[in-house]
């Protein structure tokens, strides 16, 4: 399977998924390690996928 530079990724970073949302990454970071958006781990890495974005966007939170 090949990847291509127009698809978008899997998974963002906290900074690839603030500048989606126009919001700054130290305050997703903040938002995420306090469980009041949702995101999840790869490792210890921090990752938020579209869906988690868009629930963000939307206003929904768990």
């Amino acid at each position: 399977m090949q990847a291509h530079a127009a698809e978008e990724p899997l998974l963002y970073t906290a900074e690839q998924a603030a500048a989606l949302l126009q919001v700054r990454p130290s305050w997703l970071r903040r938002k995420a390690a306090a469980r009041a958006v949702p995101c999840r781990f790869v490792g210890k890495h921090l990752r938020f996928s579209r869906a988690d974005i868009e629930t963000i966007a939307e206003g929904e939170t768990p």
